[in-house]
């Protein structure tokens, strides 16, 4: 097993019985401190016909600070752009992921669009992570027009068994004291038959990048750090998939080694878990066959 282990907390979110914005699922949200110092979630609502919009939601913490429940807020982005949209009125905006931009003291948000031609897929000869750079303006100055993306580096391929299939990005990244902390997603087929008669099975894992040089790989678990073993995550819209979206660094409660991670259940309710940084980095690190530089502590 990883070096780097999920304590899950529960399920936060299900659909809201009699919402029809819901009825399909709740899944996949982002999730960010506001100035308020709250947390919030940007799940996504799946209504009949596959129609998806980004909801906002506040997150309850009990007495001993762990999440809860939430607080519904309403929808913060629903799909109207032409490429949200199809000509026969479904569309959607699904699986944002938010990121608070220092230097612009804004929010960005990332998303992806169901266009009249579908989402955006990846190819075979593309089925791995990818980290790009955008300049970014002198402080203090928004930009006046869309960032143009350069520097592109393959960061990760698929290495072990649990990821053989492909891999995706999962949670922003967020510095920790040993580098940039990502988790991903990594897609296998089972050995036999899953439930519901699905094949494939979606598990996460944990990337460590160099805070100086990103495009390097510190540490990478061999084995998945979360996978489906609950009947919420192998029962559901799509069985067999936990898919982390969202991550929250635990200042609140005075633990910057400690993070609380949101994810997809079986593309049908959102879950939580948590994830406390080791002492030391675990040896073992896999490198890409492509020779990503991988290694041990800076």
């Amino acid at each position: 097993m990883s070096g780097f282990q999920l304590q899950r907390l529960g399920i936060l979110m299900e659909p809201e019985p009699g919402n029809p914005q819901e009825i399909e699922g709740v899944l996949n949200p982002a999730a960010t401190r506001g100035p308020d110092g709250m947390l919030y979630l940007f799940p996504r609502y799946v209504a009949k016909g596959n129609y998806s919009r980004i909801g906002i939601a506040r997150v309850k913490f009990n007495e001993v600070g762990d999440p809860c429940g939430v607080e519904r807020l309403g929808i913060a982005l629903e799909p109207s752009a032409d490429y949200e949209r199809r000509s026969d009125g479904s569309g959607g905006c699904e699986d944002a992921r938010v990121t608070f931009v220092e230097p612009l003291r804004h929010y960005v948000m990332t998303y992806t669009a169901l266009s009249p031609g579908g989402p955006r897929m990846v190819d075979r000869e593309h089925e791995s992570i990818w980290i790009s750079y955008c300049p970014m303006p002198p402080k203090g100055l928004v930009p006046h027009r869309p960032g143009l993306f350069n520097s592109h580096h393959r960061l990760a391929t698929p290495v072990s068994p649990w990821e053989k299939l492909k891999i995706g990005g999962g949670t922003p990244p967020v510095l920790t004291k040993y580098g940039w902390l990502i988790l991903y997603h990594g897609v296998s087929k089972m050995a036999e038959p899953g439930n519901d008669g699905r094949q494939l099975c979606y598990s996460a894992g944990v990337m460590l990048l160099s805070k100086a040089h990103p495009h390097e790989i510190l540490y990478r678990s061999a084995e998945p750090v979360l996978t489906p073993e609950l009947p919420q995550e192998r029962h559901g819209t799509i069985a067999n998939v936990v898919f982390p979206t969202g991550i929250d660094r635990r200042d609140d409660l005075g633990s910057p080694d400690r993070f609380d991670v949101y994810f997809g259940m079986a593309d049908n309710r959102i879950g939580v878990a948590r994830l406390d940084m080791p002492e030391y980095l675990p040896p073992g690190a896999l490198a890409d066959k492509d020779g990503a530089k991988t290694g041990g502590q800076e």
